[in-house]
């Protein structure tokens, strides 16, 4: 008989491998659970029915192994042999719905959005995953304003996305408003603009030789793009190219 997933058994990944979108292969970033993974272990051994060769053993039938009758004869299936023994998933959909979850969660965590949208793709009831996934919620292998805190926390650091870019993404995986608000609001202004100096300093080097206009437009465009106001973007820039020497008194708002 299967046995249930015991909820005390399980802890939240401690630290994700990748707050990205999936990798190749994978453009939901679901990973590829399987419906009806379990253990494989066969049968038990298949009885026998020869004799062994030799005189005093000739004639002798082998004793029936585990599960066996005696003989070698199979005892016709026994109701005991359990689902998951067989490979087969298990019959209880919300069990179903909890190993899928479990399973995506154990990559990376994820928001309640992309778990609800995973098992709908698996055709779940709607009164099955809106059960599992609150409970998920209760015991905390779900919290959206964590993840939205850690997304915040490496999507700034790590590729240096400034607000509006980061709440971009954290509305695509299904954040609320609020929670999203919240998130963002770790960084400030002030901060916003001390990464916009570091990225336009690490781009610099390589727009050395090109007119003024066009380093004006190519490091300002890299700033819009990572979500940084135009300008933010264009004071930022200006004064990057003031400092190696470039003239840049009549630029204003309308070249950029």
């Amino acid at each position: 008989m299967t046995r249930r997933t015991d909820w005390a058994d399980h802890a939240y990944p401690a630290s994700p491998t990748d707050l990205g979108d999936g990798g190749p292969g994978d453009p939901d970033g679901y990973g590829a659970p399987r419906d009806g993974d379990g253990p494989n272990d066969g049968d038990g051994a298949r009885g026998g029915g020869g004799t062994r060769g030799g005189g005093r053993s000739r004639g002798r039938r082998r004793r029936g192994g585990f599960g066996e009758a005696a003989g070698g004869q199979q005892d016709g299936g026994s109701p005991s042999s359990s689902r998951a023994e067989k490979g087969e998933p298990p019959a209880d959909p919300a069990e179903r719905a909890r190993g899928i979850c479990l399973r995506l969660l154990t990559g990376q965590p994820r928001t309640r959005k992309q778990l609800a949208d995973a098992l709908a793709k698996r055709d779940f009831p709607d009164e099955v995953a809106e059960e599992v996934l609150s409970r998920f919620e209760e015991v905390g292998l779900i919290n959206d304003g964590a993840f939205a805190d850690a997304w915040v926390e490496s999507r700034h650091h790590g590729r240096g996305l400034a607000r509006r870019a980061l709440a971009r993404e954290l509305r695509t995986k299904g954040v609320d408003s609020a929670v999203i608000d919240e998130a963002v609001g770790q960084l400030d202004s002030e901060q916003e603009e001390e990464t916009a100096r570091e990225l336009v300093a690490r781009k610099l080097r390589s727009t050395r030789g090109l007119d003024r206009d066009k380093r004006l437009r190519r490091l300002a465009g890299m700033l819009a793009r990572k979500g940084y106001p135009e300008g933010m973007a264009l004071r930022v820039v200006r004064q990057a190219l003031e400092e190696e020497g470039e003239e840049t008194e009549d630029l204003g708002l309308g070249d950029f």
